[in-house]
């Protein structure tokens, strides 16, 4: 068998980390201009002066519905076309979402276009993933975790970004822009850069054997896909709520609550790559995370002081945001190695399903709440939430040691 030049796919995975760049701007970037969108949009004036956000973290959930339409179809065309026609159609969609919301003339457009990112984050997902594990065989899940390092990067970057177009009297819409042609450019790359042959080896030859072969979900592998539901949620709520916690608490700027939160996801990957590479399993991880992120909240909850809010970003960067979602998908993907694209799907229709239930709930939270009780609940919702993701990855460790032993036994 021909030995393969995986060097020569390196520019292939910068490319792609680069969209997960412009993902990481993408994904916090509306919940950073809230107040913008709220009085474009004509939001109601509250008793404090600022406008009623609710009708902004709809439209934050609407990415999660647009994952949640397009991930079941998403999955299949990457494997079946190719990783490049999922990364183009992809880049497209996010090109057209980060340029047109912007320009929304109301809450409606706003949320169609809302939509069309989630629609993007879903074509990136099933081709950045899958490509990356197959760039690189023998570290998929560190190199999976690296997809989450470049969201990070552009996340702690954004609040200084924030600051230099205020400063500057520039447009909030010029990160937007800028982003949108960034990505444009990038897609003209993912075009032509030469992408790893999708394994297919096993197929030849048996095409009926294959056709006949499905998809086999344990009680394991659907918690597994469970998590994917409480990690999305866990690091969500708060990537998106965070703004109005730290004023309630009387922390003086709170766009400083990002950075910390980003600067807590570097370390998490780096920290977690070199744990995974020492032979500690991804599965243990999925324990201790959620774990620590569930006791950072109720700590939070009781604790209402504004460093707490600062510290509280910083663990639930490393803890929440620090690639457990990642890793739980690289689980999924060695759990089916013949259907990467399709149990990347999966894992991801839940976290799209977190995405638009659960940030639609933290919205009605907030709406009927106030503006102080309507944090305080959402760091409620996050607990428990958490909490449940802490239960379903302790079944996975259970379920996946009782197979080992019993694969040692045979």
């Amino acid at each position: 068998m021909e030995k393969i030049n995986y060097k020569k796919f390196y520019p292939t995975a910068v490319a792609l980390y680069f969209t997960y760049f412009i993902h990481g701007i993408g994904a916090s970037i509306l919940g950073q201009y809230k107040q913008d969108f709220a009085s474009m949009w004509g939001a109601k004036v509250l008793e404090d002066g600022t406008f009623d956000v609710s009708m902004v973290v709809s439209v934050i959930a609407a990415l999660g519905l647009g994952r949640l339409i397009s991930l079941p179809f998403s999955g299949p065309i990457s494997d079946k076309f190719g990783r490049r026609i999922s990364g183009i159609i992809g880049v497209i969609c996010y090109a057209l979402y980060l340029g047109g919301i912007v320009f929304s003339p109301n809450m409606a457009v706003g949320y169609a276009f809302a939509i069309i990112g989630g629609v993007a984050n879903s074509f990136l997902d099933t081709c950045v993933t899958p490509s990356c594990m197959e760039i690189f065989p023998e570290n998929g899940s560190v190199a999976n975790m690296f997809t989450k390092f470049s969201m990070s990067i552009a996340q702690f970057a954004l609040p200084f970004g924030i600051g230099f177009v205020a400063s500057s009297a520039l447009p909030f819409r010029t990160i937007f822009i800028v982003a949108a042609v960034a990505i444009a450019i990038d897609g003209l790359l993912i075009a032509f850069l030469p992408f790893p042959k999708v394994d297919t080896t096993e197929a030849k030859g048996t095409k009926k054997e294959v056709k006949k072969e499905k998809m086999k979900f344990t009680p394991a592998s659907i918690a597994l896909i469970c998590i994917g539901f409480t990690s999305s949620s866990t690091f969500m709520i708060w990537l998106n709520c965070n703004q109005e916690l730290g004023k309630l608490y009387g922390l003086a700027d709170p766009s400083k609550i990002q950075s910390f939160y980003a600067i807590g996801t570097f370390c998490a990957i780096l920290v977690s790559s070199v744990l995974i590479n020492k032979g500690l399993k991804a599965a243990r991880i999925l324990i201790i995370y959620p774990a620590i992120s569930a006791a950072m909240l109720i700590a939070i909850y009781f604790i209402r002081i504004p460093s707490i809010c600062l510290v509280g970003g910083f663990v639930l960067g490393y803890a929440a945001a620090g690639g457990v979602l990642q890793l739980c998908v690289s689980t999924a993907n060695e759990m089916f190695p013949k259907d990467k694209g399709k149990i990347t799907s999966i894992v991801m229709i839940a976290s799209s399903v977190a995405n638009y239930t659960i940030i639609s709930f933290a919205s009605y939270l907030i709406k009927v709440g106030g503006a102080v009780n309507g944090p305080i609940n959402v760091v409620l919702l996050n607990i428990v939430v958490t909490v449940i993701g802490v239960l379903l990855a302790v079944y996975v460790n259970i379920e996946n040691d009782k197979m080992e032993k019993a694969n040692k036994v045979a």
